[in-house]
């Protein structure tokens, strides 16, 4: 009997880079038109948060991208110097907590400014992961 690798163990750097630039690329595509429909058919409002929902996944998923490619590089780095602990793990935490405070921001931000649909909002947040599982599915599918 065969035994194969589960394709999510096989999966290599470029790989995952790959499947989130494409995860990106659907997130964008996707609010665009979702942003459109939404405008014609209930406002312009809930459009925008639609479309503000949209640019934070895709702006998540972009940072967990370089998030990995450190912890990436810093491991790979350890492995080869053979030290105990990556330094600069602190440094790449702050950036995420700063992230996570900017988009807070500009949730907030779009619900006080646009007064749209909460609905909408999270309709954007979703895409993220709908894209990423429809990618997920993609890749195991192959």
């Amino acid at each position: 009997m065969t035994e194969e690798t589960h394709p999510l163990a096989s999966l290599t750097d470029a790989g995952l880079e790959a499947l989130l630039r494409r995860a990106i690329r659907i997130i964008l595509i996707l609010g665009v038109l979702a942003a459109l429909i939404v405008w014609k058919a209930a406002g312009w409002r809930n459009a925008a948060m639609l479309a503000t929902g949209a640019a934070i996944s895709a702006a998540s998923i972009l940072e967990w991208q370089r998030l990995i490619r450190f912890i990436n590089f810093k491991l790979d780095g350890a492995k080869l110097d053979q030290k105990q602990a990556p330094r600069g793990t602190l440094v790449a935490a702050l950036f995420f907590a700063v992230r996570l405070l900017v988009f807070a921001g500009a949730i907030y931000g779009s619900l006080k400014c646009f007064r749209g649909s909460v609905g909408s909002l999270l309709a954007g947040l979703s895409l993220a992961v709908l894209a990423t599982v429809w990618e997920a599915i993609r890749l195991l599918r192959n």
